[in-house]
């Protein structure tokens, strides 16, 4: 058979209307699934495969959506990518991954790539070292439909999918508190990125409303990897003892889990000598030998809803620049010296 089935071809070898066999090739509803798996079986047979260019030249659209992401050696950003692939699967879209590796001038190049590939969208996730808010105005102007998800530039005009940063970090910050912790410090990220200026704040909201001492040392820079979370550890396990933490909110899981390795170098217990907690809820968190207590973001929704909130925008449903946020659950465990 030739390669160039057409639909209507298929449509006469089952004697059905080309229309239905259009609807189960492009997996539109109302068509039972007895016709449906008739269908498949037959387009398999006779060799069919999609013409994507003829459907974009038809519909001005090239059906593909470019995602950019910071890095994805944690659980996080690919357990949101399958939220989003679950979506664009649904809708016959195609995705582009790229990845910026923490690089705010590879950030920019996958960005451009992906406009010259011709997408019909595009979402991102910055770079903790992006902060060229003109670059994003350019993108605006463009008209390239955008979405942020988990890390967005809040001044660049573009609809946010996230969790509510601040209202999770205060509230697992209270947690410590209410357990009698008064020494608390924070191992912060980047702030020109809304999750490192938000749990941030959040952070020093309990802390005020408790009437706890912020102490300067004891709010240190981290960025969200291992690495620099043992280091911000370091900092803090440096000062004399009477002057040190006795539990640790860090910005998320990563800097928690470099934060641990540097508590166990200095010989200490946690949560004997020092409690600490994080944010994100990373696969590992549960299988440390102190299971980690953290706030759970649930990446997949945030996928999910990243990727709706962008076919609406490219299919022209919506225009509004709007903060979209999916619930969070703390996960408490034994770092915390809660049971």
């Amino acid at each position: 058979m030739s390669s160039n089935v057409t639909l209507k071809q298929i449509a006469e070898a089952l004697g059905i209307s080309a229309m239905t066999v259009s609807r189960v090739i492009n997996n539109k509803k109302n068509v039972d699934e007895k016709t449906r798996k008739k269908v498949l079986e037959k387009a398999k047979s006779m060799g069919y495969t999609p013409n994507y260019l003829a459907k974009s030249l038809v519909s001005n659209k090239s059906f593909t959506i470019g995602v950019v992401v910071p890095e994805i050696s944690h659980s996080f950003f690919p357990e949101v990518i399958r939220g989003i692939e679950e979506v664009a699967y649904q809708e016959n879209y195609q995705l582009i991954l790229t990845h910026s590796a923490e690089d705010a001038e590879r950030e920019k190049a996958a960005i451009e790539t992906l406009r010259s590939k011709r997408v019909d969208g595009i979402m991102i996730s910055c770079s903790q070292f992006t902060s060229d808010l003109s670059y994003f105005e350019e993108l605006r102007s463009s008209g390239l439909p955008v979405v942020f998800f988990d890390r967005c530039m809040d001044e660049a005009g573009f609809s946010c999918v996230g969790v509510d940063d601040k209202a999770a970090a205060k509230k697992i910050t209270q947690h410590l508190i209410d357990h009698g912790y008064k020494k608390i410090a924070h191992l912060k990220g980047a702030q020109g990125l809304s999750i490192g200026r938000r749990r941030l704040e959040g952070f020093i909201e309990a802390m005020s409303e408790n009437q706890l001492e912020i102490a300067d040392e004891w709010i240190v820079e981290s960025g969200l990897q291992e690495k620099g979370g043992f280091e911000a550890m370091m900092k803090l396990l440096d000062l004399p003892e009477d002057k040190r933490p006795r539990a640790v909110f860090a910005i998320n899981d990563p800097a928690a889990f470099g934060a641990i390795e540097a508590i166990r170098e200095r010989g200490l217990v946690i949560p004997d000598d020092i409690a600490i907690v994080g944010f994100s809820d990373d696969i590992r968190a549960e299988l440390l030998p102190v299971p980690l207590t953290t706030v759970h973001q649930p990446a997949y929704e945030v996928g999910k809803k990243a990727a709706e909130t962008l076919l609406s925008i490219i299919n022209g449903e919506n225009e509004s620049v709007e903060n979209i946020e999916v619930l969070t659950q703390m996960k408490i465990r034994s770092s915390c010296g809660v049971h």
